[in-house]
């Protein structure tokens, strides 16, 4: 099972330069987790239907052009499984006109699954989307522990828009307090740990540095690889499976690179 998770920041505009149709291609993946959609699910409409090897979910926000979520899912894949069901959102979002939780669960091999795509708010923007994102948090929190309790095999995978420790970003220092590097947002990051959710890619990779999966574009950071590792995957019951995730950095079309992780 391939899943990855990638923030397109703008499904259309990424289809326009090509490089959705290169990374259908050279990835062939069978769930494909997309953060930041920027349109209603009609307006993606001619894309889906120039790739019809796939089943298509969205989930929009309520402002045009902004945020959104979506899972794209290969047929070929979806016959192997059974019970397929799409969800959209989750009880007591703070964001929940913004699109930021798409869910896809179906059952392969005894196993019930569920994955979901998440794309956390950035918090930036006022001292209430500061307080939102610290809520979306806790919320999210509670409601991957439901679904872990209710005895799924749970993976959620997305732009999370926080790097976890200084090995996680390229100039720690200077980002000391800074959203995205904030005390209180990364300790959340610390009872997600706690309460059992493991950060794949770091389990596996504990002491390496300079993977990141966003660059500031105005500066041109991808070129000199001054990034933040700010998007991942996590899961608990994965651990004792056999897996691999790693950081498409090649990929273009976005200022994040996808994620990929093989089950």
């Amino acid at each position: 099972m391939k899943i990855i998770s990638w923030n397109v920041n703008g499904l259309r505009a990424v289809e326009r330069k090509g490089d959705w149709k290169v990374f259908l291609q050279t990835h062939d993946p069978d769930i494909v987790l997309i953060q930041e959609t920027k349109a209603q699910a009609a307006q993606l409409a001619p894309i889906d239907a120039a790739y019809p090897d796939y089943d298509t979910f969205y989930v929009s926000a309520k402002k045009k052009g902004y945020s959104g979520t979506g899972i794209w899912l290969k047929k070929s894949f979806g016959k192997t499984v059974a019970d397929i069901e799409f969800t959209a959102g989750m009880p007591e979002d703070p964001c929940a006109t913004e699109g930021r939780i798409a869910r896809i669960d179906f059952k392969k091999e005894g196993q019930s699954f569920s994955v979901l795509g998440i794309y956390f708010p950035n918090g930036g923007k006022s001292p209430d989307a500061w307080a939102d994102k610290l809520v979306f948090y806790e919320k999210i929190l509670a409601y991957v522990n439901q679904l872990r309790d209710e005895g799924k095999t749970v993976i959620w995978g997305g732009d999370v828009n926080c790097a976890h420790q200084p090995i996680d970003l390229a100039r720690p220092e200077s980002n000391e307090g800074n959203i995205g590097f904030h005390p209180a947002e990364r300790a959340w990051l610390d009872r997600w740990q706690a309460e059992g959710w493991i950060d794949l890619w770091r389990a596996q990779n504990p002491e390496v540095r300079e993977v990141y999966s966003w660059w500031h574009v105005i500066t041109r950071a991808r070129l000199r690889n001054i990034g933040w590792r700010i998007d991942y995957f996590f899961s608990s019951q994965l651990s004792p499976l056999p897996f691999r995730l790693d950081y498409l950095s090649d990929q273009m079309g976005s200022d994040h690179c996808p994620v990929r992780l093989e089950v």
